[in-house]
């Protein structure tokens, strides 16, 4: 088994980094720059930047942002939000991103993805699938776009497995219901996309205390952990979860 990641998460609005609840009712959490270099010297793995508001905007990502936050690490960053060509992928990795996370672009477009992991590598392309429960789904889980605000009629595990079939290299999934809640991941939701595909698998969504992380990973079948409100707030180290993991027995990286 690969080693398990820790992946800290920058949400990403108006230059600040910010953290909602299911999405909405965001609240400020600091200045982007000075929690990337925070985090990387508290031992993260990699770091997610994630421009929340570009789709809804109709925007492309900030590369200004991109390139102040790259510049303070040597660790791997994740950026998405507003990327839906090759262009964009082009500019976002040029800016100094290692990985672009795709959304909604790709379910509007899913040869994109095929298009990009051709010209890129599918290592530095992940996908990320938004999702809620919707009990008229084979999966039970519906696909949600432009940031959490449409639900489509498709079924979110169906759609991961579509997205390994194009050559994406990674899949992000996140609970609607679990966001920002700090009452741990969904693990029915990380169970299900993980069992479909043979790919990394993300867990994102909702972490608030030590056994959330490991429970992940042995019943969601998840190899990178990201979280954002915990590490934002302090109210966790990444340190103090490396540790617990292995003291569980998890090879951690």
């Amino acid at each position: 088994m690969e080693p398990i990641k820790i992946m800290p998460c920058l949400d990403m609005k108006n230059g600040r980094v910010v953290k909602g609840v299911h999405f909405v009712d965001i609240k400020e959490a600091g200045d982007p720059v000075e929690n990337a270099a925070f985090y990387q010297a508290e031992g993260a793995d990699e770091l997610a930047m994630l421009d929340i508001a570009a789709t809804l905007e109709n925007r492309k990502t900030r590369l200004e942002w991109v390139r102040k936050v790259a510049a303070v690490l040597s660790i791997p960053l994740t950026v998405g939000g507003g990327i839906s060509s090759i262009e964009d992928i082009e500019m976002v990795l040029g800016a100094g991103a290692s990985k672009v996370s795709m959304n909604s672009a790709a379910v509007k477009n899913p040869g994109l993805i095929r298009e990009a992991a051709d010209r890129f590598g599918s290592d530095k392309i992940t996908v990320a699938i938004d999702a809620k429960r919707n009990a008229d789904m084979v999966s039970g889980f519906e696909l949600v776009v432009s940031g959490g605000t449409l639900p489509i009629a498709k079924d979110a595990v169906a759609w991961a497995k579509t997205c390994q079939e194009m050559g994406a290299g990674v899949i992000l999934p996140t609970s609607m219901d679990g966001d920002g809640t700090k009452a741990g991941y969904d693990i029915p939701f990380t169970k299900a996309i993980s069992s479909a595909v043979t790919l990394p698998v993300v867990a994102s969504g909702g972490a608030g205390k030590l056994e959330d992380f490991y429970e992940a990973v042995v019943e969601g079948g998840a190899c990178v952990l990201l979280a954002a409100s915990v590490f934002h707030f302090r109210l966790l180290k990444i340190r103090d979860v490396k540790d617990y993991l292995k003291g569980k027995g998890l090879t951690v990286a």
